[in-house]
């Protein structure tokens, strides 16, 4: 029997997970498969039943599913719980385990590409205190070696979320942005903004350091206007896109008992189904 492993969403038919899975599982030569299943937020306690009952080794949870599949789970570890939102399930004996690989995908999208971005002492400016925000300000709380500074347009919705994760970091309007950047060694936006060829008018590159690193976890487009905006000015950048293919990594681990590796080629296959 091939082990069978699965990504659900509503809508789900734009995920690129069966592809990074795919190539995977042929890389390895593994009997098993991982498919696109649209689950309406209605039908998922009969899905979870399908799971309990062996049909599933596990799979990949997404949008809108990521905070309610929380109550199904007959476990969720503590990462998970801190984040607010489970995107990996695996199952054993007949129970569903839930967990978050969204910060290691951020991690390791900025370890491949920028070797020693957290070294240092310098500061982490983070933009945007949604449901985005929450993975990354715990690989941040994890690695950064200096200061973790949340700008947000509302406030108190930052100050809930930094309460929450680590009370040490600090939240800022977008006013205070001359009084921070000059100590900033990385800049990440989990905002919406740059989706839709949206900018962000009181960011001023020219305040950062020359060295400072800026990355979003958006990849589509792969290259947002704050990217744009931050390699127009001479700083070195890193896309969203390695942070989806990172943050797989666990869960085919988990299901197929082997641990993939992140190439260039797969990369590339991906990069070709998005829209420049």
């Amino acid at each position: 029997m091939p082990t069978k492993a699965f990504v659900i969403g509503h809508p789900i038919a734009h995920s690129r997970s069966p592809l990074i899975h795919g190539n995977w599982l042929k890389e390895h030569n593994i009997d098993g498969t991982y498919e696109a299943i649209d689950v309406a937020p209605d039908d998922l306690p009969g899905f979870f039943q399908r799971l309990r009952d062996g049909e599933f080794a596990g799979g990949n949870v997404t949008i809108p599913h990521k905070e309610a599949v929380f109550a199904l789970c007959d476990s969720v570890d503590d990462l998970a719980r801190t984040i607010g939102a489970v995107n990996t399930l695996v199952v054993r004996d007949g129970k569903v385990h839930g967990t978050n690989t969204d910060y290691l995908g951020f991690l390791g999208n900025l370890d491949a590409a920028v070797p020693g971005w957290s070294d240092g002492n310098k500061d982490a400016l983070v933009i945007g205190a949604g449901g985005a925000a929450r993975a990354i300000l715990v690989a941040l709380r994890e690695r950064s070696g200096g200061k973790v500074h949340v700008f947000n347009r509302t406030l108190a919705n930052a100050q809930r979320l930094v309460d929450e994760i680590d009370p040490t970091m600090s939240v800022h309007g977008f006013d205070e942005f001359p009084e921070i950047a000059p100590n900033v060694g990385v800049v990440i936006n989990t905002s919406s903004v740059g989706m839709h060829g949206s900018r962000f008018d009181w960011l001023d590159f020219g305040l950062l350091a020359p060295e400072t690193l800026v990355t979003d976890i958006v990849y589509t487009p792969l290259m947002t206007p704050l990217l744009l905006d931050a390699q127009a000015a001479g700083h070195r950048v890193v896309d969203g896109l390695g942070m989806l293919l990172h943050q797989a990594v666990p869960g085919f681990a988990a299901w197929f008992g082997v641990t993939p590796q992140v190439t260039r080629e797969l990369r590339l296959a991906v990069e070709a189904t998005l829209d420049h």
